[in-house]
């Protein structure tokens, strides 16, 4: 995908410098709200910050360690983890959640030179790329975040070619609109909340 100027999308965002201001500012109001929630599997007890370290990969200029937001329930018997939904991460996955949106709806296949240029500047090998292609597949279009959530689209998103119709619904030529489509994945970054509790 490319920006009205012909310029790559992930290469575009990359240098964006205040998307991950953005991403970060977003993933502290999804931790307040979560916090503030408090636990979900006894009621009463108050979540206190139980943060863990990623070091996401993908973005030269952004490679320093940074934290997880996450909470434990402070009642003994319960200890809870609670993990907000994230706009930065896309779950366990070690790259920035953007990048692997990006990444995956790339239009035409892995040429070689494309494949060169995605070594040299995010760092992404071949088996990643192709790991990350079967996850869209075969994790999330069976999942029950896309069963309960694909009913939004008319007309339907085409399953086969996701992330890349999801990225063309949403129309993320624009930082706010790639914010809009990270949003609506945030639900599937966590399992520690029950979905029900996020969508």
């Amino acid at each position: 995908m490319k920006t009205p100027n012909e310029e790559n999308l992930c290469q575009h965002y990359l240098a964006d410098q205040q998307l991950h201001q953005l991403l970060e500012k977003v993933d502290e109001d999804l931790a307040k709200k979560t916090r503030e929630g408090g636990c979900l599997k006894c009621l009463e007890g108050k979540l206190h910050r139980s943060d863990y370290p990623r070091k996401p990969r993908g973005d030269p200029k952004h490679n320093e360690q940074v934290h997880r937001d996450s909470f434990c329930c402070d009642r003994d018997g319960c200890r809870k983890r609670h993990t907000p939904p994230s706009v930065r991460f896309l779950g366990r996955k070690v790259y920035w959640g953007f990048i692997v949106v990006l990444v995956s709806s790339m239009r035409h296949g892995l040429k070689p030179e494309r494949l060169g240029i995605l070594r040299q500047i995010l760092g992404v090998d071949r088996r990643t790329l192709e790991h990350w292609r079967q996850w869209w597949l075969e994790n999330f279009v069976p999942g029950r975040f896309w069963k309960a959530a694909r009913a939004r689209f008319m007309p339907r998103i085409c399953e086969k070619t996701l992330p890349l119709s999801l990225c063309e619904r949403f129309e993320i030529d624009r930082r706010d609109r790639l914010l809009e489509l990270l949003k609506f994945l945030a639900p599937i970054t966590t399992d520690s909340i029950a979905l029900a509790h996020l969508i």
